[in-house]
């Protein structure tokens, strides 16, 4: 039996993981929120491409959009001459560049929970607040956003999960720079395929705590809302 294995350099990848993770999280938070009430809201035609694109990460292959990404991020697009002349250096193979594709490839494990938690608010107390006079945007503040805090946080605990799993984006965008973009399960995959398997056993026992944790987290919220539902 091999014998486990816990070498400095795995807690370097699981920190950069961590941080990748908690980093997709608090911008899809942002971005996430205000795509999900115009996607649920919007009278706008063909809206249904939009939400189409918005949920296209969920069946298309991650080397796909990895490919995809790391072509639109070369120096001789737009995008990355931009970003080159800001910065000084090129996007693709950096964290920045990492941050960018986990953000499109989790955007659906975000989007879609947020929807469903507004969907859920009733549209009695938001036909109220805005008889009394409040403006539709103070109405979601004020309104639907306490009534679907556990909704969001299910999609930011989703989108979390999501992106410490992701392989194929993160391979194709950040290769395997040890400390700026090896993050776990690229190392993970590194060390099986040079046979350390002790290594490589440490890397899956960790990554497994953490979603084990993370879904248990996910699976009490969602008891606690649907008994906040019934109560209602």
């Amino acid at each position: 039996m091999t014998d486990w294995q816990f070498p400095p350099e795995l807690w370097d990848a699981i920190g950069l993981t961590l941080r990748l993770a908690a980093v997709t999280s608090v911008v899809l938070l942002i971005v996430g929120i205000p795509l999900a009430n115009w996607l649920n809201n919007s009278k706008m035609r063909g809206i249904i491409f939009v939400e189409t694109l918005v949920s296209l990460p969920i069946v298309l292959p991650p080397t796909v959009i990895g490919f995809y990404l790391l072509m639109l991020m070369a120096p001789q697009q737009p995008l990355g001459a931009a970003w080159m002349s800001v910065f000084g250096h090129p996007l693709p193979f950096s964290f920045a560049g990492l941050v960018a594709g986990s953000v499109l490839y989790s955007l659906p494990f975000a989007v879609q929970p947020f929807q469903a938690a507004f969907r859920g608010v009733g549209r009695d107390l938001v036909q109220s607040a805005l008889a009394l006079g409040l403006t539709r945007r103070q109405t979601f503040v004020s309104i639907v956003l306490p009534l679907s805090k556990h909704g969001i946080l299910t999609g930011v605990s989703l989108s979390f999960a999501h992106t410490m799993g992701e392989f194929g984006v993160v391979l194709m965008l950040g290769g395997n720079i040890p400390g700026q973009t090896r993050v776990a399960s690229i190392a993970l995959y590194d060390e099986a395929q040079k046979l350390n398997y002790g290594t490589a056993h440490a890397y899956a026992l960790v990554l497994l705590a953490i979603s084990f944790a993370i879904l248990i987290g996910i699976a009490f919220l969602q008891r606690r809302q649907h008994a906040i539902l019934l109560s209602n």
